[in-house]
């Protein structure tokens, strides 16, 4: 199994069909203070499989701040199974997860590293930075 999609985005769904509708992806922010609260963020997965892997997987999602620490963990169990494409299309699973309210504490690279059955499957970076101390853009 591959993880085949892995993003951040102000918003994303999914409809009906299985289809992914996001919106504002993005990989970095910006805030004035720390810790820093964002308001709204999806990490937007999408989990790909041949049809012998079907079952249940057991999933993990770690952030990590700049020095490794763990900031957040999720982990639960995925029941992967063919989807509408049938056999030929092996089976795609979409997943958004709400990130609402999200604490920073401190500035630098995060990563949200994606595991699935102990295998380390994607890190989905997000840099975030201070305004406190950037240099102004000059205007011409």
């Amino acid at each position: 199994m591959e993880v085949d999609l892995a993003l951040l985005a102000d918003a994303a769904t999914i409809d009906a069909s299985g289809k992914l509708n996001i919106l504002g992806i993005f990989d970095h922010i910006t805030t004035t203070s720390f810790p820093a609260r964002h308001p709204k963020m999806v990490l937007v997965l999408r989990f790909s499989a041949g049809l012998d892997e079907a079952g249940q997987h057991h999933v993990e999602i770690a952030l990590r701040d700049p020095d490794g620490n763990e900031v957040v963990h999720i982990d639960g169990e995925m029941q992967l199974g063919p989807g509408r494409g049938g056999a030929a299309q092996g089976i795609q699973v979409p997943h958004v997860l709400h990130m609402d309210g999200l604490v920073l504490p401190v500035p630098g690279q995060y990563g949200f590293d994606v595991t699935v059955d102990g295998v380390h499957c994607e890190t989905v970076p997000l840099r975030v930075t201070s305004l406190a101390g950037s240099t102004p853009i000059a205007q011409a």
